[in-house]
């Protein structure tokens, strides 16, 4: 990147901050270097295949910032009152696959909203805010309700095993596709399994510790085993029923109605189904266009771990091969993990501008 490039991108980010703190946003600001063991226990092991570490003689394995809002949260859950709004602006780091050209540090800036008074018009604020932002560029949004697929999943009739499994995997859907696959009896069971499973004493012979698991421990993961071998399959109309969930993909009137025709067969998502007919209406007030406005129920599974409702993003042209230039999400169960059980409503959004400028062809 030039000298003039990186100024640019901080001007923009600075411009952008203005328009933040002009709507009562409150200035913040996170460390670089961040604890591993909290992003570890969130997001479990794959944090590392995308977070740079090292190591401090006091405090431990740090990591750093991957992005803002596990240390914003934080540090409202710790200090803050609702309702707030904060922006920061900074970089992140993450590392790019097989040594892409993509940079592994970018500038940040961020609107998080925690505010329980009226989901949807929260939702509603963010995203509209960030449209405002990029009025002049030319992306289009799309978003989606990671919600409504946690409902879908948490509704199905099967083992609270098998339903803790898929939501572990929402964000991998290449997994979560194979277990439920093998949930509904449409694969085997791994063939090391079977034979394991197959033993009238799988422990025989074992010596009494296994690597860092006691035998007691292995001997509860095969009564666990068995137990979900022995298990009923998913049925073939629930999986029909998700994967017309999945399928949805439309402008977001036609979404909703899709969507409250498989709540009647399913349920379990007609709350979220309501939230995001809640959610359109709120963004219409704020002049936003849900008629070309497209939804996604699959939109956002491969991006941070953290959200659990509504989910968007604003792109540029495809040709440009250039990431999300603004994203988003409601958050609510992360401020739960991290108020120690006390949770708050919450939903946020960053711009890269660096991206902005790219897909306008400032770069």
């Amino acid at each position: 990147m030039t000298v003039e490039a990186s100024r640019d991108t901080w001007a923009r980010a600075r411009a952008y901050q203005d328009v933040l703190t002009a709507q009562g946003a409150v200035l913040t600001d996170a460390d670089y270097l961040q604890p591993a063991d909290t992003l570890l226990d969130l997001y479990g092991e794959d944090i590392r295949a995308r977070a740079f570490t090292t190591q401090d003689p006091v405090r431990g394995e740090m990591m750093l910032r991957p992005d803002f809002t596990v240390p914003i949260v934080q540090q409202h859950m710790a200090h803050g009152a609702e309702p707030a709004r904060y922006t920061y602006m900074g970089k992140v780091f993450r590392k790019q696959e097989d040594g892409g050209d993509r940079p592994t540090e970018f500038v940040q800036v961020g609107y998080e909203v925690f505010d329980g008074t009226d989901r949807a018009a929260a939702d509603a604020e963010v995203f509209a805010t960030l449209a405002g932002l990029l009025k002049d560029t030319p992306v289009t949004p799309a978003t989606g309700d990671i919600g409504i697929l946690r409902a879908a999943v948490q509704g199905l009739n099967t083992t609270p095993a098998r339903r803790a499994a898929l939501m572990r995997h929402l964000w991998r859907p290449r997994r979560f596709k194979t277990l439920l696959d093998r949930f509904c009896g449409m694969t085997d069971m791994p063939a090391s399994r079977a034979a394991l499973l197959a033993q009238d004493d799988p422990l025989a012979g074992l010596p009494p510790v296994l690597g860092l698991r006691s035998r007691d421990q292995i001997a509860r993961r095969i009564d666990a085993l068995r137990a979900d071998a022995a298990a009923d399959p998913i049925s073939g109309g629930e999986r029909a029923l998700l994967d017309a969930l999945l399928a949805v993909r439309e402008t977001a009137p036609f979404a909703l109605t899709a969507l409250r025709d498989i709540a009647v067969d399913l349920p379990s998502i007609s709350t979220a189904v309501d939230g995001l007919a809640a959610r359109l209406d709120a963004l219409s007030a704020r002049n936003i266009d849900v008629e070309t406005l497209m939804f996604e129920a699959s939109y956002g599974r491969t991006s941070m771990e953290y959200y659990d409702g509504f989910v968007f993003g604003f792109s540029a042209d495809p040709a440009l091969n250039l990431p999300p230039v603004a994203t988003g999400g409601r958050y609510d169960a992360l401020t739960t993990v991290l108020g120690g059980g006390t949770g708050v409503p919450a939903v946020g959004g960053v711009i890269r501008p660096t991206l902005v400028a790219a897909a306008e062809g400032a770069l």
